[in-house]
């Protein structure tokens, strides 16, 4: 249907970024978007873990949005699956260690594909799609932003 794909350069290291990913209690206190995170399964983060968090949407409400992880692979792959109504949403964290402008850094990929699961949800994306891929690019560039944002060190322990 539709495959929304952005890519951010963080200068942490690969281990940090997914430590910040896979502590879904803190969640919310990284993600300006994010007001809230439930986990659904007790236990480490693992394949079938699911958990619901409550983003702000662009006009200002609320949606609630679950996930469940599909893969797990510390700290180089995250894929998790969100069910919606008329269309299902796969997506994947990449975190690859590069070299940029001669210092590592982290390549952060993240990715969503969007699967129709109901006859609407094909409608709905030819009527919608473009608006919808742009909407989910602008939400994905926040977050990995508001990733890299978390991932400095504070101030004081840089100025030591």
């Amino acid at each position: 249907m539709s495959t929304v794909t952005v890519t951010e350069f963080i200068e942490a290291s690969a281990v940090d970024l997914w430590r910040l990913l896979v502590d879904l209690p803190v969640r919310a206190d990284w993600l300006r978007t994010v007001g809230g995170v439930e986990l659904l399964t007790p236990g480490p983060l693992a394949p079938g873990t699911a958990w619901r968090e409550t983003r702000t949407r662009p006009d200002g409400g609320a949606q609630a949005e679950e996930f469940v992880v599909v893969e797990c692979v510390p700290p180089r792959r995250l894929v998790l699956d969100s069910p919606g109504i008329g269309v299902s949403y796969r997506t994947t964290w990449t975190l690859r260690t590069v070299q940029r402008r001669r210092r590592a850094c982290t390549a952060v990929t993240v990715r969503q594909e969007a699967v129709a699961t109901a006859p609407f949800g094909r409608v709905l994306a030819l009527l919608f799609g473009g608006l919808a891929a742009r909407t989910v690019e602008g939400a994905f560039r926040r977050d990995l932003a508001d990733l890299a944002r978390a991932a400095q060190p504070p101030a004081s322990a840089e100025a030591a």
